[in-house]
């Protein structure tokens, strides 16, 4: 399989609405390999096609919870339902979030504590997955990418200057910026 160059905020793919899948074939299987090629050595938890420059509505996950479970998986044209956020400061610690695309730099954010997870799998077959916690904030992040909307996009003052000071200074913000886990260290 291969590493896929990791788009950076500022290109257009991450900034708008992606397409359905509408076909499941081989295609898709080796871009499904691809992205988990990518994101294992990015090193990352979660990785939507956007984000590799695929405009379809695509995600892919694999997080081990504090228990040792291992969670992963993939969503074809997911739809995600989320409980009320808290009414709450986030913690600098526990709501600390990252992304691929804003490599290397990390703000609070207050997530919703449970989602309800419904896609197509790899497979072509339906599945549903209730999620608490830190799975739930991972499926919301990702699902995010889907309708054009990264996290810094959702970041609440003082945060929300921190990162766009942040992008400012390393030049992010417009198209054709991407850095290549294994390649680059922009994540460092």
């Amino acid at each position: 399989m291969a590493i896929l160059p990791i788009r950076i905020v500022g290109e257009p793919v991450l900034h708008r609405p992606a397409s359905p899948v509408t076909d499941i074939d081989e295609s898709l299987e080796r871009l499904v390999a691809d992205m988990r090629d990518t994101m294992a050595e990015a090193p990352g938890v979660g990785l939507a096609a956007p984000q590799v420059g695929v405009n379809a509505r695509l995600f892919i996950w694999d997080w081990t919870d504090e228990e040792d479970v291992r969670h992963t998986g993939t969503a074809i044209n997911p739809e995600l339902w989320i409980s009320s956020p808290p009414i709450d400061e986030p913690d600098e610690w526990d709501h600390s979030e990252g992304c691929l695309s804003v490599p290397g730099e990390r703000f609070p954010l207050m997530r919703s504590e449970r989602a309800l997870l419904r896609a197509t799998g790899l497979d072509g077959e339906p599945f549903e997955i209730e999620a608490d916690g830190w799975l739930a904030r991972i499926f919301q992040h990702e699902y995010d990418h889907l309708d054009g909307v990264l996290y810094v996009d959702r970041l609440e003052h003082p945060h929300g200057k921190l990162a766009a000071k942040a992008i400012k200074r390393n030049s992010w913000g417009g198209p054709g910026q991407s850095w290549t886990p294994g390649i680059d260290r922009l994540e460092d």
